[in-house]
C-alpha cells in the first residue's frame, strides 16, 4: 500500500478510503463489520462516514466496527456534520456554531471515540458566515474533539474564502474537500484541483463510480427502468440524472471502460476507480461497496495501473474539465454549474 499525505497535515492515507454511508441501512451489521476488519487487514487506514447518514446510524456501526478491529489509534476516522438532524428543529442542521458543537458530541459518542481525525462540513451554507463556522472548528481543534477539518462539495471559491478568513483570524485552516468526481464529471479539474494542489489541500472524491453507473453493471438494455439490475439503487426509476446517464455520450465512456477492462482482465470498476485514483492532485478515493464482494473488487483497481495510451482513450469519451452528466449537480456552489 503506497500511503498519501493528507493535504500538508503530514497524516498519511490510503489511496482509497472506506466510506460507510450504507452502513446502518443498505449493509446488514455483520457485513459492515466484516468489511471493515477487511479493508484494514488489507491496509485501508482511512474511514469515512457522516452523522446525516441513516440519522446516526452509520456511525453506531462504524464506530462498532472499528472497536472490533482493536486499532483505532492506527486508523483515521473521518465524518460530517450539516444535515437535519432533527425534522423539527431548525437548529439541528447547518453549519452555525450552535450545532456543530451539539453534533460532535453525538458523534464522539455514537463513534465511540474522543477524538474525530477528520470533521468535515457536508455541504457549504452561505447563509452563515465562514468565520462563524471556522471559529467553532477551530475551538474543536484546540480542545482534542477534532484533530483536522476538512470540507465536501465546496466551490473552489469558498475554501479560498475560508483560508483567507483563517489566516486573518489566526485559526487553523481547512485540510481537506471531498468533491464528486468520476469520469461523467471531470469539472473540479478547471479551479478546485488546482487551487487545492497551490494551498495544499488533499482532494477525497465521493462517488468516484458515479453511485454505480460506472460499475459495468449498466448497459444500452438499461435504458428501460425495468430492465436494469434489480440489486442495483436505479432499478425500476426514472429521473432526469438517470436518463442522461443511459444517453449515447455516457454509454460510449461505458463502453471504453469495458474495452479497458477486457484489456486489463479486471472489472469495469476497477478501471473506473484506477483512473481516479492516478488522477493528478487527487488523495484518496472514497469507496463505498455495499457488499463484502464489492469491497474486494474496489480493492483491485489498486494492482491496475492505467497507460499513456489508456488515459488518451478515456480523455477522448469524457474530456478533462467536463461533465458529460453532472451527478447531484443542484449541490455545487455556483463556480461548478456555470459550465457543463
Amino acid at each position: 500500500m503506497q500511503y498519501r499525505s493528507l493535504g500538508r497535515s503530514g497524516v498519511q492515507v490510503s489511496p482509497l478510503c472506506l466510506g460507510c454511508m450504507t452502513f446502518g441501512a443498505r449493509t446488514p451489521d455483520d457485513e459492515a463489520y466484516r468489511i471493515v476488519a477487511e479493508a484494514v487487514d488489507k491496509g485501508i487506514n482511512f474511514i469515512d462516514t457522516a452523522n446525516v447518514y441513516s440519522r446516526g446510524q452509520s456511525e453506531v456501526v462504524t464506530g462498532e466496527a472499528i472497536k472490533r478491529t482493536g486499532k483505532r489509534s492506527s486508523i483515521i476516522l473521518a465524518s460530517k456534520v450539516h444535515g437535519a438532524m432533527d425534522d423539527d428543529d431548525p437548529n439541528a442542521r447547518g453549519n452555525s456554531r450552535h450545532h456543530i458543537m451539539q453534533a460532535v458530541e453525538a458523534s464522539l459518542k455514537r463513534l465511540q471515540t474522543d477524538y474525530i481525525d477528520l470533521y468535515q462540513i457536508h455541504r457549504p451554507m452561505p447563509s452563515i458566515p465562514i468565520d462563524e463556522t471556522l471559529r467553532a472548528l477551530d475551538d474543536l481543534v484546540r480542545q482534542g474533539k477534532i484533530r483536522y477539518f476538512g470540507f465536501s462539495t465546496f466551490a473552489a471559491y469558498q475554501v479560498v474564502e475560508s483560508l483567507w478568513t483563517s489566516d486573518r483570524l489566526g485559526l487553523n485552516r481547512v485540510c481537506s474537500e471531498q468533491p464528486p468526481y468520476h469520469l461523467l464529471d471531470r469539472r473540479i479539474e478547471r479551479e478546485l484541483v488546482p487551487m487545492a494542489q497551490q494551498y495544499g489541500l488533499a482532494i477525497l472524491p465521493w462517488s468516484p463510480l458515479a453511485g454505480g453507473m460506472l460499475s459495468g453493471k449498466y448497459d444500452r438494455e438499461s435504458l428501460d427502468p425495468e430492465k436494469r439490475p434489480k440489486d442495483s439503487r436505479f432499478h425500476g426509476k426514472d429521473n432526469q440524472w438517470i436518463n442522461r446517464n443511459f444517453a449515447e455520450a455516457p454509454l460510449k465512456i461505458l463502453d471504453t471502460i469495458k474495452a479497458l477492462a477486457s484489456e486489463h482482465q479486471c472489472t469495469p470498476s476497477q478501471i473506473a476507480l484506477a483512473w481516479v485514483v492516478q488522477q493528478p492532485g487527487i488523495t484518496s478515493a472514497i469507496i463505498g461497496p455495499r457488499t463484502f464482494d464489492q469491497l474486494i473488487d474496489n480493492l483491485g483497481c489498486l494492482e491496475v495501473e492505467l497507460s499513456e495510451d489508456d488515459n488518451k482513450r478515456l480523455d477522448a469519451v469524457s474530456p478533462p474539465g467536463r461533465a458529460i452528466s453532472p451527478y447531484y449537480q443542484a449541490e455545487w456552489g455556483p463556480s461548478h454549474h456555470r459550465q457543463t
